[in-house]
């Protein structure tokens, strides 16, 4: 916020190019303001910035800044400045770096990296991609599990140094393995000579390096800690994941939940990053599938074309029906498809689900359905437009209201839990593919109730 607030001075130092005023400002800033301040520059003169600023500062900058302006600026250094740069950035931050770049400019960052980041990059990107290994660092602090707390603290002293967190220390045994966490605090407070391995102030939980995004995500909701320690097959401790690499990684993984619900593939960058060639195929195909799958209601209109025919007022209805129960159904597709994502409910809990969105697709259907036969029967010259039978015309769409919406309801909040059932994303029941199956089945319901009641009478 504040270097939005200074951002008109700021560019006026710019324009002058007064670059010794500009290193001077900058250096008495927090690296967001500071980000703040430079988001919007082009790429020119924001590499000018960089070269302004101090090494470690112009790092932890460039981690504020959003992927498109970081590629960019990469574009406009030199190989000795780009090399102190991903140098002196977080190992996760420069991993997702790395991954957001075209394969040509990832490899020659990779190049410039020293031997020992070189090392770290490479191991970092050898894990399944949305995994815990991607959102780890290995800047943490371990200490050996021989130590007293005594000893365990100038432990800290001596070897503290740059690591992402002190909050939590991880104690391992002669082969890496991970042994115990203890907090800090707790070993501040703890006897000099107790033994760091006997201080349990919580239980251990770590994640496994290949565990999925949603996966670590949930644990660090469960267990409301900082950070989790990530760990091999063979329980060795090979980086940690912290609080603020979760926040990056639920919004991440919301964004792709809403941009799934809205019936399309998730974008996986940013919007405006996205090409129209790449915007195009990531829409298409469910825009495909959902016309196809309106193709049937086309059909099912076609099979009640009599009835139309002999009452073409039924056919000012169908919106009206085929509409609702898509609604009804897009509301519990996305209310089960968040209450399982924050997990109010299990798979084991269908059932329950399935009676009361039953329940509530049947009230949901009287009150619309009643809303209908009003509309009906206070209709100003209602036999005139539906003849002397309307009151049976208002009870057959009254009737057709509920069924649809029960339906609507029951089809909505099921199918989340089929898919979850079979291993996918109950986020791909999106509420177009809801309501396009609902429109089918819909016109249906409405065509039979219809037949049913007005044949004889309006039919």
């Amino acid at each position: 916020m504040l270097g939005n607030l200074l951002k008109p001075e700021f560019d006026a130092l710019i324009a002058a190019k007064d670059w010794s005023a500009l290193r001077d400002a900058f250096s008495e800033m927090d690296p967001a303001d500071v980000a703040e301040v430079i988001e919007d520059l082009p790429a020119d003169e924001s590499g000018i910035i960089f070269r302004l600023l101090p090494r470690d500062m112009a790092a932890l900058v460039f981690e504020y800044l959003p992927p498109p302006q970081q590629t960019e600026i990469v574009g406009t250094l030199g190989r000795e400045q780009l090399k102190n740069l991903l140098d002196e950035m977080a190992p996760d931050d420069r991993t997702r770096l790395l991954e957001e770049l075209p394969a040509e400019v990832t490899k020659r960052l990779l190049t410039s990296l020293s031997p020992e980041e070189l090392k770290v990059a490479r191991n970092l990107l050898g894990y399944p991609e949305k995994s815990a290994g991607r959102y780890m660092t290995p800047e943490y602090l371990t200490i050996p599990g021989n130590l007293t707390a005594g000893e365990a603290l100038a432990y800290v002293r001596s070897h503290g140094q740059g690591r992402e967190t002190l909050h939590v220390l991880y104690i391992l045994d002669e082969k890496g393995r991970l042994l115990d966490d203890v907090r800090l605090a707790s070993l501040v407070l703890a006897d000099p000579n107790t033994k760091a391995t006997d201080i349990h102030d919580r239980q251990l939980v770590s994640i496994p390096a290949t565990a999925d995004r949603e996966e670590f995500i949930s644990m660090f909701e469960k267990y409301d800690r900082v950070a989790l320690p990530v760990t091999d097959s063979q329980g060795v401790l090979v980086g940690i994941i912290t609080v603020d690499d979760v926040l990056d990684a639920a919004e991440e993984e919301a964004t792709e939940d809403i941009q799934r619900i809205g019936g399309m593939e998730a974008l996986e960058a940013p919007y405006l990053d996205i090409g129209i060639t790449g915007m195009l195929r990531k829409r298409v195909g469910w825009l495909t599938v959902l016309f196809v799958g309106q193709m049937f209601t086309a059909t099912a209109m076609a099979h009640y074309q009599d009835a139309i025919a002999q009452a073409v007022f039924l056919s000012a209805f169908v919106p009206l029906i085929i509409s609702s129960g898509g609604n009804s159904g897009s509301q519990a597709t996305s209310l089960i498809i968040r209450a399982l994502a924050v997990r109010d409910v299990e798979l084991k809990d269908w059932w329950k689900v399935a009676v009361r969105e039953a329940a509530s697709g049947v009230a949901l259907g009287v009150f619309l359905g009643l809303l209908g036969i009003l509309r009906i029967l206070m209709w100003p010259q209602r036999e005139v437009v539906y003849g002397p039978h309307y009151m049976w015309v208002g009870l057959a769409v009254g009737l057709s209201v509920v069924g649809v919406v029960m339906f609507g309801t029951l089809c909505g909040s099921m199918l989340p839990f089929l898919l979850r059932r079979f291993g996918l994303d109950p986020a791909t029941a999106s509420a177009p593919f809801v309501a396009t199956l609902v429109d089918v089945t819909g016109v249906v319901i409405y065509f039979t109730v219809v037949t049913t009641i007005l044949t004889g009478r309006a039919l």
